[in-house]
């Protein structure tokens, strides 16, 4: 009898027409996948069917529906029949919805929350198929959304920075991460792993406002750090002015440096350990400037690059004491530490004349993208497609 359930079980599959219904094929998908047999045969206990009280604050995307309703049309231009079930307004709630919601951590749990009434009438959507799902990335494109993103971080309010006003810019972290995927895109570039093995995935370049707590800006590019997709080339690309960027020793290239100073900006970037200056002018520390752990406070000229590749403005190189690190492992088996330290975090900056323990404290503040990327990463899905 059980193997006659699994015969039955396996043919529906087997007999869903490639052209037929989206829908239709889905309720069959569905059906498989609730059935116990079909679950014990995977390996998995069939998990419990999505049901109305399990989904809370529906309420509130009451707000969020007209800020979306311009999306409606947005990939519509082909469809001259006028048969699209699923547009892009009701695609970016149904997302917010799965973000939001613990108990969504599939398209599949989504797919079974669209069909319940509480969600359709209160989100004006329809039952939704995994082939509208799919469509969707490739159909819909992601701009209007960027515009309509960047008028709520306008509204928001700019807080004070406290002591880092006298800073007089945005403190602005940046730093790039790689994002793998299981589907191994050929357009996409590559990272070598250990074994002789490839990661394929995207590589995001995060701007995050330390005090606004938003992020700025993401620019997604291929994982191979090369060419365009170089961080440094990425920020350079992305300057804007009235920022203080706080970067790390991989965004250590003067020309970088150079365009920053030039677009009415600042930074304060780590430089590595080794770096070759010439010591120009010593500063005097202040009590409150060692009490910040500054070792020493030096106007300094670069000189390892060529003359045309040099800092064209006067940089201030201010060391901070830190735990003396080793690194272990190696970054491309996933294994590394991190960079070695020597005990000794060497800030290079532009700003000439902020006191040396604002220019520490403010680096220190950099460690809060790190939280920002690994929270979207975690909200957004995306670690279930790391693969």
């Amino acid at each position: 009898m059980a193997k006659d359930a699994r015969h039955s079980d396996e043919q529906a599959i087997d007999d869903a027409p490639a052209g037929a219904d989206s829908q239709h094929a889905a309720r069959n998908n569905d059906a498989t996948t609730e059935n116990p047999i079909a679950e014990a045969r995977r390996g998995r206990k069939p998990k419990p069917a999505i049901e109305p009280s399990d989904l809370q604050g529906l309420k509130y995307f009451d707000k969020l529906k007209p800020l979306l309703a311009r999306l409606h049309e947005v990939g519509t231009e082909r469809d001259s029949a006028g048969n699209r079930d699923l547009h892009m307004d009701e695609y970016c709630v149904l997302v917010l919805l799965w973000m939001f919601s613990p108990l969504l951590t599939s398209m599949r749990a989504l797919q079974q929350a669209s069909g319940l009434d509480k969600v359709q009438k209160k989100l004006g959507v329809g039952r939704t198929s995994f082939g509208s799902f799919s469509e969707s990335v490739r159909v819909f494109d992601p701009e209007p959304l960027k515009e309509i993103a960047a008028e709520l971080a306008a509204q928001l309010p700019q807080p004070s920075q406290g002591p880092f006003d006298a800073i007089g810019k945005t403190l602005t972290a940046v730093d790039g991460s790689v994002v793998d995927t299981v589907v191994k895109v050929s357009r996409l570039a590559w990272l070598p792993k250990g074994g002789g093995k490839m990661t394929y995935g995207y590589r995001l370049h995060t701007q995050f406002e330390i005090y606004r707590g938003t992020v700025h800006r993401v620019d997604a590019t291929g994982s191979k750090p090369k060419g365009e997709a170089d961080e440094r080339a990425v920020l350079a690309r992305t300057v804007e002015s009235g920022r203080c960027y706080l970067i790390d020793r991989g965004y250590g290239k003067f020309l970088l440096w150079n365009g920053i100073h030039a677009a009415d900006s600042n930074y304060v970037c780590r430089v590595r350990d080794n770096s070759v200056y010439e010591v120009i002018e010593e500063k005097l520390l202040t009590d409150a400037d060692r009490k910040a752990g500054v070792i020493s406070d030096q106007i300094v000229k670069f000189t390892a690059a060529k003359a045309d590749a040099r800092p064209d403005h006067p940089v201030r190189l201010v060391v901070v004491s830190a735990s003396e690190h080793t690194s272990r492992g190696s970054r491309a088996t996933g294994s590394s530490t991190g960079p070695s330290c020597d005990g000794k975090l060497r800030l290079a900056t532009d700003l000439l004349d902020v006191p040396a323990e604002l220019i520490a404290e403010a680096y220190r503040l950099r460690w809060l993208i790190e939280v920002c990327q690994a929270d979207c990463t975690s909200s957004a899905g995306l670690y279930q497609l790391a693969g």
